[in-house]
């Protein structure tokens, strides 16, 4: 599908301005660096929606990676197939001005604010592609696809990276929302060091801010940590056989 630019009215755009404005003061303090240069590789603003066809030329450039447009929630098995691909898969949908505090899915600020940023670093993408390879393998082990899942959700959705000693946020469920970006980064929570064997161990909400989150100290760590969170997840699986 295409992203129809010329079909988002006056309002979609309002609700955009408001959101990134809403949001975008936070980022310098909270957001890990890589995030804010990303923002500015792909030129995006308050000022309106981003379009893909532009976007993606700049992605391309950069990374190799290109927003590939979907009505909504994929299955995972798409899901892996276009990120295996460098295809980030992002809706167009705005929310309505009723919503800007609470969506029951994604809409494109979460997909394309948050996210699409971070595609314009290496390692991060190296390891975006990598674990979707893995979704791709493990697709018909839904156990294993749970598993997967934990770690795409502590690192994607909700990491932690440490800057320069202090706590930044790099997960797009984090920096989309600006109750979770001071949730997060506050004493409230706990924050754990990067560890695969307790990230899979740990189960997430998605009703709710997140009790957990971990912390990185480089988007190389998480590419270093493929083979381990390959052999972990296989460690399990083999596990779960022999009870059966």
């Amino acid at each position: 599908m295409k992203q129809n630019y010329e079909n988002y009215t006056a309002e979609d755009q309002k609700v955009w301005n408001i959101l990134f404005d809403r949001q975008f003061p936070a980022l310098p303090k909270a957001a890990t660096k890589e995030f804010l240069i990303g923002l500015d590789k792909v030129n995006f603003n308050g000022k309106a929606i981003p379009n893909f066809e532009e976007t993606n030329k700049l992605l391309r450039e950069l990374t190799g990676w290109e927003i590939y447009a979907v009505p909504g929630i994929v299955e995972d098995g798409l899901f892996f197939d276009l990120m295996a691909n460098k295809k980030f898969p992002a809706t167009t949908w705005v929310r309505k001005m009723s919503e800007l505090d609470y969506l029951e899915e994604p809409d494109m600020f979460h997909d394309v604010f948050a996210h699409i940023p971070l595609l314009a670093n290496q390692s991060f993408v190296d390891f975006l592609q990598a674990i979707s390879k893995f979704g791709q393998e493990w697709i018909d082990d839904e156990w294993a696809i749970h598993l997967l899942s934990r770690i795409y959700w502590f690192t994607i959705e909700f990491g932690l990276i440490r800057e320069e000693g202090e706590l930044k946020i790099y997960g797009a469920g984090i920096l989309s929302s600006s109750g979770e970006t001071k949730f997060s980064l506050s004493d409230e929570p706990n924050h754990f060091e990067y560890d695969v064997d307790t990230i899979l161990d740990t189960p997430y909400r998605k009703d709710n801010m997140q009790e957990n989150y971990f912390i990185i100290d480089s988007y190389e760590q998480l590419y270093e940590s493929l083979p381990e969170i390959k052999s972990k997840i296989e460690e399990r699986l083999k596990a779960r056989e022999a009870t059966v």
